[in-house]
């Protein structure tokens, strides 16, 4: 959530910037800041209420003590009359602080000052590109591929679970699992520590993070336990610093995990969601940091470094985007997406998403950092996708054949074992 200190000093900032993801949030932050007048009143005139009742309390006794009935008669009467009007400040400052919280957290996070303006994936910003969109000699989509190949079953994905279930098999299950371990293996080289989180998680955790209630009808949910499947490592890694108190000396803290995640994807048809391009179960490898405010964009710009460094390696065309106010999710303050290119489909295909959420996660969660000085303040949230798989392993087999077989990458040779597919 946005903090309240900065939408009462920066009113005007935080609409203007608001304005970047189509959202005129004039009416609604006018509306935080009298909500937070009322509770800020109201707990001041119930803190004094509670002072007076307390010193009543103790005086009281004294009087008593010293024969003074008729004076401990009236403090114990104006003791009940205080107690009457503190249990109706009580339900009126619970009721303000609900109501204040609920409309905070319907308010997206504000764009950082380099997002543009924009509708749609089309207003995007191209930032750089890598590698020869051209290069590849053949145009098979990947589909064709995994079929003559016998490396992706989806018919038997559908006949047991149901569409976007697929089933890796043989060479495929290894290119898999090899990639997830090249990734691993490169997070570990790059200071990050390995987690394996849980793959379900509860309603605070899926709000810590900013998926409820902003995504509750994407994700799977187990109701009988009231717990959801996770829609990306980012929310049990993150969620583990959850109502944590971090020293500034420990900063960065640096996570890498994977995962399945579950996606329901409601709503999602036509090309993009043929074969590989769009599924509801799907692995990935997810980094995480922590740090804080004022170097949280330059790590920011080393994680889309190290995602780079990846494709590079894999040798798969790419291009870093900066979304628009419009494209980014929720939680983002600055989002980059990098695609990489599909030789078999004429088109880019996003494979991570890295993101700075500055505070608005750590606000959520009550995540901060104690300073040198013994300050505390909020601590700023990172994570991105290194990398997600399906379109990936598209990709990569796509721009690696030959026609006649597909050409795996040098740097994934030591952990399939195998050179080619064929």
């Amino acid at each position: 959530m946005l903090q309240l200190v900065n939408i009462r000093s920066n009113r005007d900032e935080i609409i203007a910037s608001l304005k970047k993801r189509n959202i005129d949030a004039e009416a609604l932050i006018d509306e935080v800041i009298a909500l937070d007048e009322k509770r800020r009143s109201t707990q001041q005139v119930l803190d004094q209420n509670l002072n007076e009742s307390k010193k009543l309390a103790s005086e009281i006794g004294m009087l008593f003590k010293q024969g003074k009935q008729e004076e401990a008669q009236a403090a114990k009467s104006k003791t009940s009359d205080l107690k009457v009007v503190t249990q109706e400040l009580d339900g009126v400052l619970k009721e303000t602080e609900s109501k204040l919280n609920t409309i905070l957290s319907s308010i997206p996070n504000a764009p950082h000052s380099s997002v543009p303006a924009g509708k749609s994936s089309e207003d995007n910003e191209t930032i750089r590109t890598w590698g020869d969109a051209s290069d590849a000699p053949h145009h098979t989509p990947h589909w064709d591929l995994t079929s003559k190949y016998k490396l992706i079953d989806f018919e038997t994905g559908v006949k047991i679970t149901g569409a976007g279930f697929p089933i890796y098999t043989g060479r495929g299950a290894k290119l898999q699992r090899a990639l997830i371990q090249f990734f691993i293996d490169e997070a570990d080289s790059a200071g990050y520590t390995e987690v394996i989180p849980p793959l379900l998680i509860n309603e605070a955790s899926g709000f810590g993070t900013g998926q409820l209630p902003d995504k509750d009808g994407q994700m799977y949910y187990a109701n009988e336990d009231n717990l959801f499947l996770i829609p990306t490592a980012e929310v049990p890694i993150t969620n583990m610093y959850r109502d944590m108190i971090v020293d500034e000396a420990d900063l960065p803290i640096k996570n890498v995990g994977y995962t399945p995640c579950f996606r329901r994807e409601a709503g999602s048809y036509g090309k993009d969601v043929r074969g590989l391009n769009r599924l509801h179960q799907f692995d990935k490898v997810e980094i995480v940091q922590l740090e804080t405010p004022e170097r949280s964009y330059q790590t920011l710009e080393n994680m889309v470094a190290h995602v780079e460094g990846l494709l590079r390696k894999l040798g798969l065309p790419y291009r870093v985007l900066r979304l628009c106010g419009g494209d980014m999710g929720f939680t983002s303050a600055l989002t980059y997406d990098l695609e990489v290119y599909s030789a078999g489909q004429g088109r880019w295909l996003e494979v991570s998403s890295v993101s700075n959420f500055e505070t608005y996660q750590a606000n959520r969660m009550k995540l901060r950092v104690k300073r040198k000085d013994g300050k505390k303040e909020m601590a700023h949230t990172l994570n991105g996708s290194a990398l997600a798989l399906p379109r990936i392993v598209a990709a990569l087999l796509e721009n690696n054949f030959d026609g006649e077989k597909i050409n795996i990458p040098a740097v994934l040779v030591p952990y399939t074992k195998f050179e080619t597919i064929s």
